[in-house]
């Protein structure tokens, strides 16, 4: 199965036929081809106009699905069934699939107006998912590269210290990360090359020390490594092929907890971390969102609230005209 079709829309492919089906497939090629949209989100417009043919076959009771059936009152009625359950991010994007899926229709099938328009987004909510402090961080940090550097220590344990140590010293997209080929890492500048959403490429720098343990997890691979493996990828799993994102998350859970962590953390939160560490230390947001490969600074600002309520804490326990009096 391409890595862009998940398994609800291999569903809807197998089981289901028509018009309607044929429009999904096109607009799914409309957003590779022209687009240029990374696998993941094409995975997730696809999921969601997968999720809502199927509803329909079940409504209708058929497996073909003609234009008509994609009107504005069924799309609807899918929504008033379906969203509820979804968080509210969740909801966002699926009207913003939804949407772009019609005015592809518009453009390219001849639709007369977009049935998804009049639908109203739900307010969203900012939130900071989870980090560590600087602290935290380095504890976790050195805690892999004791392990990394104990005598006849795995080649694995290596790979981890320069897996996370890259993580946190770029701030890439797990995605982004296990994409990584030597090609794309100057060992002698410091310097990362890699592409990001919407296939656009950035340099981002990388640290002294994630190139010291890169160096060191090549070193301990070539030493202990027998037999194939892919050439090209920078982060190899056991057998010698590219680390997978579902890997990354899995390996970044169990050395946590290995270093006495046991606060809930995705990969993401660490590219949260490279961001609030360094709008903490004084770097200013334009360069941030460079860093991060954000298309506008709006998303980028989300970390000014994790140092906004830092400095409002230290303020009140510090400055002597801050106390909040009582009524």
């Amino acid at each position: 199965m391409p890595r862009d079709v998940s398994s609800v829309l291999h569903r809807v492919f197998r089981e289901l036929e028509g018009p309607a089906v044929e429009a999904v497939k096109s607009f799914l090629d409309f957003l590779r081809s022209q687009r240029a949209l990374s696998p993941a989100t094409v995975r997730s417009y696809g999921a969601d106009l997968a999720q809502w043919l199927l509803f329909l076959k079940d409504l209708l009771g058929r497996s073909r699905l003609e234009m008509d059936d994609l009107s504005e009152a069924s799309l609807r009625r899918f929504v008033f069934h379906r969203h509820p359950r979804l968080a509210k991010s969740s909801q966002a994007r699926a009207l913003a699939t939804y949407r772009s899926f019609f005015r592809f229709l518009m453009e390219r099938h001849g639709l007369e107006r977009n049935p998804a328009r009049s639908l109203r987004s739900p307010k969203a909510t900012v939130t900071v998912p989870a980090f560590l402090d600087v602290d935290d961080m380095s504890a976790f940090l050195d805690t892999l590269q004791r392990r990394a550097l104990a005598p006849s220590a795995p080649w694995i344990a290596v790979r981890d210290w320069a897996l996370f140590e890259t993580l946190y010293s770029t701030g890439l997209r797990v995605g982004e990360l296990v994409r990584l080929n030597h090609a794309h890492i100057d060992m002698h500048e410091g310097m990362v090359r890699t592409v990001g959403k919407g296939a656009k490429e950035r340099i981002v720098p990388i640290g002294s020390k994630a190139l010291e343990a890169i160096g060191c997890y090549l070193s301990a691979f070539r030493n202990q490594w027998q037999g194939p493996y892919n050439q090209e990828a920078l982060f190899l799993n056991a057998r010698g092929g590219r680390l997978s994102d579902r890997s990354v998350r899995r390996l970044l859970t169990e050395r946590l907890r290995e270093a006495g962590q046991w606060r809930p953390l995705s990969p993401h939160g660490i590219r949260h971390s490279f961001a609030t560490h360094l709008l903490g230390s004084g770097a200013d947001l334009r360069s941030i969102q460079e860093m991060l490969g954000h298309a506008g600074l709006s998303t980028t600002q989300r970390y000014t609230k994790v140092d906004l309520d830092r400095l409002m804490s230290v303020y009140d326990a510090a400055h002597p005209r801050s106390r909040k009096e009582g009524p």
